[in-house]
């Protein structure tokens, strides 16, 4: 547990602990487990200080001078980290969901299990991290905060098979258009997807598609099971199937159509490529659900077992 004087010096403000490290220098404070959620720490000097396990949860951490500190499993949630020194500290485990790392100093940082979601990155120094645990005798390092857990998935080969068996054999793709009538439509196909214990992923194609959203789709349709396309007042949704289908022959694709619809002429170019099924003509809602085992996701099933 912590210095119980160390803790005290620390609350009773900035100025009080740094005259005190001034006076000690050879001490290395000891503030393991301790609270200092939502405190002002600003420019405060926490070299080689343990955080262990500390809550530092929305602490004012900006300009503070942290290299050398371990905060393994020290929660960092929401805490403010812009321009703070930390080179060579342990984040091991370390929670940092929206914290503000904007222009901090992280190399040399250990960050085996931090979680970063929605961190603020920008302008920060991310040279030399530290993937591997301490007890991995040969370390490796990448310059990503964000990307270090799938750099350490990639290193140990059963993990990621397992995470790359588990996506591509569970993410079904729904491509369609977000107008109000063909929203329920699409949201009915993914409520009946998760019941058949699928992870389906909805993209929205109301608006004009960009380059960004088009490369997006073309990504998460290398990983999924298979792909329902609803061609229904068709518009972006075929130029996002021309940026799937040739470069994806192991994802078949179901294209869904409304019986009231026309065919859209350009889906004969999808007819050349052997895994694009032929569509399934619904007449409503209704109906679609009544058959989407038989006629949506039996035929996609059954064609990606074949590829």
């Amino acid at each position: 547990m912590a210095n119980p004087q160390h803790v005290a010096v620390l609350q009773s403000g900035v100025t009080p602990w740094n005259n005190w490290r001034q006076e000690y220098p050879n001490v290395i404070p000891d503030l393991t487990a301790a609270r200092f959620d939502y405190l002002s720490l600003s420019r405060a000097d926490l070299r080689r200080t343990g955080f262990r396990g500390s809550n530092l949860i929305g602490a004012n951490l900006s300009d503070t001078d942290l290299r050398g500190a371990d905060l393994t499993e020290a929660v960092l949630t929401k805490a403010n980290l812009e321009n703070s020194k930390m080179a060579g500290a342990s984040l091991q485990g370390a929670v940092m969901v929206q914290a503000n790392l904007k222009n901090a100093d992280l190399t040399g940082c250990r960050v085996y299990g931090a979680s970063v979601w929605d961190a603020i990155t920008d302008g920060a120094l991310q040279n030399s991290l530290i993937v591997t645990p301490w007890n991995e005798p040969s370390p490796i390092f990448t310059d990503n905060i964000e990307v270090a857990q799938f750099i350490y998935l990639l290193l140990n080969n059963k993990k990621i098979r397992h995470v790359i068996d588990t996506i591509t054999s569970k993410v079904v793709l729904i491509l369609g258009r977000f107008t109000p009538e063909r929203k329920v439509v699409l949201d009915s196909i993914r409520d009946e997807l998760r019941k058949r214990d699928y992870l389906p992923v909805l993209f929205d194609f109301e608006k004009p598609s960009s380059r960004s959203t088009v490369e997006t789709v073309s990504t998460l349709a290398h990983m999924a099971r298979f792909v329902v396309a609803d061609l229904t007042d068709a518009k972006s949704v075929l130029q996002e199937l021309q940026a799937v289908v040739p470069s994806n022959p192991s994802v078949p694709v179901q294209p869904v159509i409304l019986t009231s619809q026309t065919e859209p002429g350009m889906f004969d170019f999808f007819r050349m490529f052997p895994w694009v099924l032929e569509p399934y003509l619904y007449e409503d809602q209704d109906r679609l659900l009544a058959a989407i085992m038989d006629k949506v996701i039996g035929p996609a099933e059954a064609k990606a077992k074949k590829q």
